[in-house]
């Protein structure tokens, strides 16, 4: 066990799985999760910041960091403020000019990431992850009054999610990056557990799900291959919205003119690996080891074309999936091109968006709501497909407006969010929605897990018997509130006409 994993005091592989010999997470260590998730950044330790003047030369300001134990330093250079961390110092000591010849704001990192006192201790973290820095700026109105470090972060809180993020990070091999990728399900085990809400996981667990894929990525492509190329995640992982491994969903766009030979070899290799650390094949193939989605920028033009305009049935569904797409690594404006094109396709095309939202009516009325498990008997042997009956049609029907009203947010909570603003659609059935996709995700959640505990493969199914009496009203009236949508998308789209 590495010393990350005995700190965090989680295991390296799958729930249901317990490592021989090891204990469960300590009550003590599940509130410090759950302290994480509901601390503001001023319940840390905000460190007081330490200026100086943008003319500084290196060698004084890394006197003065020496001299009072820091690493870091913020930069006034007239209305700008900067950043000088040990990396810039890194670039100063590549640069011509003699480093006590050169002022700190020729090196400094302008414009640095901030934070509100007031935020979430939980966004803090996520934009160090997001954006992998160690450290943010932390305001309160427009003044500074400190720097909150990873450091400052972990010695707050324990947190599992950043040591996952530095393993991953740090990981050197396939070896160090899987027992970082199997650490996942342990921690959304325990945030379940303690009542984190759903939205929060989904947040979390999307970071360092990326985390894992842009190390793998870096491990295994050259850096020609890296530098001329977009990967990217799509389906409920480019929304964020899937928490445990259900399956792959991702492509790579290529550069158009850009060759690389052994190209297959390590797209296939990027497949396996992501088998090994958990992350299940997809069952339709939306994988970049298979040559539809490992395509250079026009012959995926190509492709989003046949989907919009050709008689292929995959072809609504394979754009659906695509339109969920978020940058990994490489080149995002590949992907920003790939999307514009969509929009360009679609222009005038407004009976396209009528036959697109349609699929929310594809698995039928109250017949598929449920069935029977072999061998059980009443209530017990009634289960619902989850996915089926209450998410996909909200997913899908928020992805055709979203579509429809150039709407570039992923996440279904975010699109509702950014189509209220729009004047798109009501601001109490978006409300309603988002309550109930939120319900609805963790309602799967809770289900994996259960099946997960009990030697089962994590699936979209839900039973009854599982469920208290409030969880049943809370799933009819969430259930309720998805078919109040979808009658409300028939209308708006004459669905009945179709």
């Amino acid at each position: 066990m590495t010393k990350a994993q005995e700190v965090a005091g989680v295991a390296p592989h799958e729930v249901g799985s317990p490592e021989p010999g090891r204990a469960e997470p300590t009550s003590r260590e599940r509130r410090e999760f759950v302290s994480l998730m509901a601390s503001r950044v001023g319940d840390a330790h905000v460190r007081r910041p330490f200026f100086v003047e943008g003319d500084t030369d290196i060698v004084t300001l890394c006197r003065e960091l020496s001299r009072r134990g820091l690493s870091d330093a913020l930069v006034r250079d007239g209305e700008r403020l900067g950043i000088f961390t040990t990396t810039n110092l890194r670039e100063a000591l590549l640069r011509p000019e003699p480093p006590a010849e050169l002022a700190v704001r020729e090196i400094a990192t302008f414009e640095p990431w901030s934070v509100s006192v007031d935020d979430e201790l939980y966004d803090a973290m996520i934009l160090m992850l997001r954006h992998r820095i160690h450290r943010v700026v932390v305001r309160q109105g427009d003044a500074v009054v400190g720097v909150l470090s990873q450091l400052d972060l972990m010695a707050f809180v324990a947190s599992h999610s950043h040591l996952i993020a530095l393993q991953a990070a740090a990981a050197t091999n396939l070896g160090e990056l899987k027992a970082a990728a199997r650490q996942i399900n342990g921690l959304i085990k325990v945030l379940h557990e303690d009542g984190v809400r759903v939205e929060v996981i989904t947040g979390l667990v999307g970071e360092l799900n990326r985390q894992v894929f842009r190390r793998l990525w870096e491990l295994l492509a050259p850096a020609p291959l890296r530098a001329n190329s977009c990967l990217i995640v799509m389906g409920s992982e480019g929304r964020g919205e899937q928490i445990i491994k259900t399956d792959q969903d991702n492509a790579l766009l290529l550069r158009d003119g850009f060759v690389f030979e052994g190209l297959e070899a390590v797209t296939e290799a990027f497949t396996a690996a992501l088998i090994d650390f958990g992350y299940p094949p997809c069952p339709g193939g939306i994988m970049l080891s298979r040559p539809l989605w490992c395509q250079p920028l026009s012959g995926f033009r190509d492709s989003l074309r046949q989907w919009i305009h050709g008689a292929d049935p995959q072809g609504p569904l394979n754009l659906a999936i695509f339109l969920d797409a978020a940058a990994v690594a490489g080149d995002a404006a590949l992907l920003e091109q790939a999307r514009d094109h969509v929009d360009h396709l679609l222009f005038d095309s407004d009976a396209f968006y009528a036959r697109f939202a349609s699929a929310v009516d594809q698995f039928g009325g109250d017949g598929s709501w449920w069935w029977r498990l072999p061998g059980l008997r009443g209530r017990a042997a009634a289960e619902i497909d989850l996915k089926k009956l209450g998410i996909f049609p909200l997913v899908h029907g928020v992805r055709t407006l979203a579509l429809q009203y150039r709407v570039r947010a992923l996440g279904t909570a975010a699109r509702l969010r950014a189509l209220v603003a729009a004047g798109r659609i009501d601001e109490a059935l978006a409300r309603d929605l988002i309550d109930a996709v939120h319900f609805l995700i963790g309602q799967k959640l809770a289900s994996n897990l259960r099946q997960m505990a009990d030697g089962r493969t994590p699936d979209n199914g839900i039973r009854l018997a599982e469920l208290g009496t409030l969880e049943r009203q809370a799933l009819k009236d969430s259930l309720a509130i998805v078919r109040r949508f979808k009658q409300w998308l028939g209308q708006r789209y004459q669905l009945d006409s179709l």
